[in-house]
């Protein structure tokens, strides 16, 4: 055996999936492969469209784009390419950037399907080294989306603005030359309120307050505000979570750079998310807020079309389910009066973490204070029962579980909601944990966010051992993901002999599991999961890796869980047949299996251990 020959056996037994594999695979790889030097110049004649090749870079760097010139990946010594091609038959599209000439090893297609009959671990590397790139190739091209584009792109003037003491008739004037709907009131170069025609009108006019006055005193004060580098989807959610219609927008420095409206978003898409909601607050009765209601699934269906990541759905439908929720505690006050206590309405699992879908159920509750009489409970009770009711026949349907406000466990004072945590906490049963898992993503919708403030920190001051986060951790693991030996799926099969596999289950429930334990450990209070896998970032218990993997994984996941319903396939809900994907999905389904698997493995390896 040559040197040169030594050399390059010694440099791919190093590499995967080589690494793995018996010598007979790696002889018979280095026997069949060609070298050559790629440069600028030559490049040419070594990468023909028509014949497609493994590619193994020794050395040099070299940058793969797509036909749009998009980078794709950037390759350096160890790195594969050309690989799509040679698993899906389909030609190849993208073209090869030599940054810095090099040495590149070639093995023909006949040599490497040999290699896949032959190894099946061989196989399986390269099927899911492609899955894996269709993952977050996924993501990038969505961000050509409206809704993936920088709030920035909105602004079509600079900010404009007063000082807090100009006067109500000159900030009229103001508007009215520079054919604004609104105002930034800035002091310091910082923003500190917002007025709009709307105040004008309804603060000033109806009030017949005297125009000479200081605009601080009809102003929204610490209003909401965006930054200009956030997504535009991320300003429609704050728009629709919060009713507004003007949403500064601020640079890094928190200097005002313009005002983006509802009227700007809708240029966007042509589905009305924002005047839904809006029309929610301001129905003026139950029948009405029914009547809206019903306008939600083809809105949600229609607004699926706009846009390319439909995970986002979840958010919107979150906002729409929290206006329905307040607009109806409102109408209840208006005809049995105020509420006798403050009181703080709010919400567990999908619907707190914004992730609801078309078939999501309710899980509310109702969070009291101390000293709360027998007759105020009683109010309060037939507002749960009321409110329950009302979002049922709005299409939300009840909880098999009765986790509702409808029921006397879920209202409770402070203390009393503190002590159940309290008690599945110090006491992990394998019930404890079901409860954990829903009651643990929380989040408020209205009432007093003072008393929900003060719950919060107090859930955060209970003590949590590590018996209960193995308990967490062991509970996770009882689920499983549906792929069986040789990257198989493992289907369900209904009455009818449909075939399927549950997304929800099987999937998006063990990711949301997963990141609950992780942020519950690291004192994060946010309970949308991709939020807490950002969050995450900085407290080092997962690696960078694991933290996209996860969210290309639960975007991936979600998505065609909403395809789904939106589509209405016939099979049982969060369903799907993997055989009405295209085999490139397939290899992706597969792929985002098995990257949950590993996920769920390391969770029960990192805390069982810890409670040893």
């Amino acid at each position: 055996m040559t040197a040169q020959v030594q050399d390059v056996l010694t440099f791919v037994q190093q590499q995967a999936p080589f690494d793995q594999l018996t010598h007979s695979a790696t002889d018979y790889f280095v026997e069949h492969l060609e070298i050559i030097y790629v440069s600028g110049q030559n490049q040419a004649q070594w990468f023909r469209s028509e014949q497609p090749q493994l590619y193994l870079v020794r050395s040099g760097h070299f940058d793969l784009r797509s036909e749009r010139g998009e980078l794709v990946a950037r390759l350096a010594e160890s790195d594969y390419f050309g690989y799509p091609s040679l698993l899906t038959g389909e030609p190849i599209s993208n073209q090869l950037e030599v940054v810095q000439a090099g040495l590149v090893y070639v093995l023909p297609q006949d040599a490497f399907d040999y290699l896949r009959r032959e190894y099946k671990p061989f196989e399986q590397y390269f099927v899911r080294a492609h899955a894996k790139r269709l993952l977050s190739s996924h993501y990038k091209e969505s961000a050509s989306g409206w809704s993936e584009r920088p709030v920035s792109e909105l602004m079509n003037r600079a900010a404009v603005t007063l000082q807090p003491q100009a006067s109500i008739q000159e900030a009229a004037k103001v508007m009215k030359k520079h054919r604004v709907s609104s105002i930034m009131v800035i002091e310091h170069d910082q923003l500190t309120g917002v007025v709009t025609d709307r105040d004008l009108r309804n603060r000033v006019l109806a009030e017949g307050l005297d125009p000479a006055r200081a605009i601080r005193e009809i102003m929204t004060v610490r209003p909401k505000y965006i930054f200009e580098n956030n997504r535009i989807f991320s300003a429609l959610h704050l728009m629709l979570k919060h009713n507004i219609h003007h949403l500064p927008v601020l640079n890094e420095d928190r200097t005002p750079m313009g005002m983006i409206t509802s009227t700007d978003l809708l240029r966007q898409q042509k589905s009305d998310p924002v005047q839904l909601i809006g029309r929610i607050y301001k129905a003026r009765s139950y029948g009405e807020v029914q009547q809206l209601a019903k306008e939600i699934p083809d809105l949600l269906s229609d607004f699926a079309n706009k846009i390319e990541d439909i995970s986002l759905i979840g958010q919107l439908l979150s906002g729409l389910s929290d206006a329905l929720t307040g607009r109806l505690i409102d109408l209840y006050q208006q005809q049995h009066g105020t509420a006798p206590t403050p009181f703080a309405w709010i919400c567990f699992g999908s619907q707190a973490r914004e992730e609801q879908t078309l078939h999501s159920d309710q899980d509310n509750g109702l969070l009291l204070p101390e000293g709360v009489t027998d007759e105020q409970r009683d109010y309060f009770a037939q507002l749960g029962a009321f409110v329950c009711q009302q979002l049922d026949e709005c299409g939300i349907r009840t909880c098999p579980g009765n986790i509702m406000a409808s029921n006397p466990a879920c209202r409770g004072t402070l203390s009393e909601w503190c002590d159940r945590f309290t008690t599945w906490i110090h006491a992990p049963t394998p019930h404890a944990m079901l409860n954990c898992k829903i009651y643990f993503d929380l989040r408020f919708i209205t009432g007093s966010d003072v008393l929900f403030g003060q719950f919060l920190h107090h859930l955060n001051e209970i003590p949590k051992n590590e018996l209960f986060y193995a308990a967490m951790a062991a509970d996770i693991n009882v689920n499983t993901v549906p792929i069986g030996l040789f990257q198989q799926f493992k289907l369900q099969q209904d009455k009818h002999k449909h075939k399927y596999l549950d997304l929800k289950k099987r999937g998006v429930v063990i990711i949301n599991d997963v990141v609950r334990l992780y942020a519950l450990q690291a004192g994060i209070s946010k309970a949308n999961t991709l939020q807490r896998l950002r969050a995450l970032k900085s407290h080092q218990v997962l690696s960078g890796e694991d933290i996209a993997n996860l969210q290309d994984c639960w975007r991936f996941l979600t998505q065609l869980r909403l395809r789904t319903q939106i589509d209405r396939e016939g099979l049982p809900e969060n369903c799907i047949n993997p055989e009405h994907l295209s085999s490139l999905e397939r290899h992706q389904l597969k792929e985002a299996f098995q990257l949950v698997k590993q996920a769920q493995q390391a969770c029960a390896f990192k805390f069982a251990r810890g409670s040893l």
